[in-house]
C-alpha cells in the first residue's frame, strides 16, 4: 500500500485547504447559522474541486474532506460527490453520465443520499416509490436524492431546486435540525417515479462503502481541527504560572486524541486506496467507519474537555467540532452496528465450513 498523494491529489488538497481556510471562518459560520454557505459552495465549484474528484479518486476525495472537516465548512461537498458524482460515474449508464454529471461537476446540481437503507422506501407494483426517511443530510439544498428501496435497488429521485415554490410532484421535504448544521430534511415519497441506478444490492453496497470511507475522512478532519484548537488553547493558556500543556494529564489526553485521529485517517486512506485500486474494500470501509465512530467520539470530547470551562461555551468554535463529531459518530451506523456488520462479513468470508 502506498498512500502518498499524487501530484494532482496534492494540488487539489492544497487548493481546498486554502479555500476552506480563507472562507470557512468562525464569523461566516456564525452568520450561516444552520444553513449552507452558498458563496463558499460557489467558490469550490468555480475552482473545479467537485469535478476533480472523478480524476483524483476516492483517496483524493478523502484528502479534500479532511480539509473541509478541519474548518467544519457548511457545504454539501461530501454528499454531492459520494451520492452524485461517484455514484453516477460508477454505476450509471452512458446516457445517465452524459446527462447528470455536468451539473454535479459545476455545482448547479446538488445530490444527497437517504442512506443507509432502513426498509423505509418501497417500490409499488405500479413502479412508483412510497415511504418516508426521517432525516437526510443536505436535503434542503438537493436537486437529486439517491434512495434505496426494500430490495436495495437504487433510485435517483429529482427534487426541485432550492428556492423553488413547490417541490417535485410526489416529493415532500420538511426541514429537520440535527446535531450538525447540515441543512437536513425529512423526505416523504408519495408515488414518485425514480430513475434506476446500477444493478441492485451490489450497487447499493458499493455506494454505502464509498460513503462510509468518505465520511470517515471528513471525521478525520473534524478531529484534527478539534485537536489543533485544543493544542493552541493549552499552549497559550496559563495556570499557576505555567501553560496548561505542561500538565501530564493534559499531555496524555492530547496524545491519545492524536493517536485516535491518526487511526481514523489511516483506515480511511486504506479503504480509499483499495477502492481506487479496484481491490476488495468492504471490510476496510467498515473498519474506517468503526474508527470514525468510536475514536471520533473520544477525540471531540477530549477537544472540548481540554478547553475547560471555555469548551462549555456553545458559541466557541471547538463546540462546532464537537457537534460535527457526534453527528458523524452515528451517521451511516454507530460503532456497535458497524462492528456487527464487520463481524458478519468476516465470518462469511472466513475459510472453513462456515460454521
Amino acid at each position: 500500500m502506498d498512500f502518498t498523494p499524487s501530484e494532482e491529489q496534492s494540488a487539489a488538497r492544497g487548493l481546498a485547504a486554502r479555500i476552506f481556510g480563507d472562507l470557512s471562518t468562525h464569523e461566516r459560520l456564525t452568520a450561516a447559522g444552520t444553513g449552507t454557505d452558498a458563496e463558499l459552495w460557489k467558490e469550490l465549484c468555480a475552482a473545479g474541486l467537485p469535478a476533480a474528484v472523478e480524476d483524483i479518486g476516492l483517496l483524493g476525495l478523502v484528502l479534500l474532506l479532511e480539509e473541509q472537516g478541519r474548518t467544519t465548512a457548511q457545504v454539501p461537498f461530501a454528499a454531492t460527490c459520494v451520492y452524485g458524482l461517484l455514484a453516477v460515474a460508477g454505476h450509471g449508464t452512458p446516457e445517465q453520465c452524459e446527462r447528470l454529471l455536468p451539473g454535479l461537476r459545476d455545482g448547479t446540481a446538488v445530490a444527497t443520499g437517504a442512506f443507509p437503507a432502513r426498509g423505509r422506501v418501497h417500490l409499488a407494483e405500479d413502479g412508483a416509490l412510497y415511504g418516508a426517511v426521517p432525516w437526510v443530510p443536505w436535503l434542503r439544498d438537493a436537486t437529486h436524492v439517491l434512495v434505496a428501496d426494500t430490495d436495495l435497488a437504487l433510485w435517483i429521485v429529482e427534487v426541485s431546486p432550492p428556492g423553488a415554490e413547490a417541490r417535485a410532484a410526489g416529493v415532500t421535504v420538511e426541514p429537520v435540525e440535527t446535531t450538525a448544521p447540515w441543512s437536513a430534511g425529512r423526505l416523504v415519497l408519495d408515488g414518485v417515479r425514480g430513475e434506476r441506478l446500477g444493478n441492485g444490492p451490489e450497487a447499493y453496497a458499493a455506494v454505502l462503502a464509498t460513503a462510509r470511507t468518505a465520511f470517515a475522512g471528513l471525521q478525520a478532519g473534524v478531529c484534527a481541527g478539534s485537536l489543533a484548537r485544543a493544542v493552541h488553547h493549552t499552549v497559550t493558556r496559563e495556570q499557576f504560572g505555567r501553560p496548561l500543556s505542561t500538565n501530564q494529564g493534559v499531555l496524555l489526553r492530547a496524545a491519545d486524541a492524536h493517536m485516535d485521529t491518526e487511526a481514523i485517517r489511516v483506515t480511511a486512506y486504506e479503504a480509499a486506496w483499495r477502492h481506487d485500486a479496484r481491490r476488495a474494500c468492504a471490510a476496510q470501509a467498515l473498519t474506517a467507519a468503526w474508527w470514525a465512530s468510536e475514536a471520533g467520539k473520544r477525540v471531540v470530547h477530549a477537544g472540548q474537555h481540554l478547553h475547560g470551562g471555555t469548551g462549555a461555551d456553545l458559541d466557541h468554535p471547538v463546540h462546532r467540532h464537537f457537534l460535527w463529531g457526534r453527528q458523524l459518530d452515528a451517521y451511516l451506523g454507530c460503532g456497535g452496528e458497524v462492528l456487527e456488520e464487520l463481524g458478519l462479513l468476516l465470518a462469511d468470508s472466513a475459510p472453513g465450513d462456515g460454521s
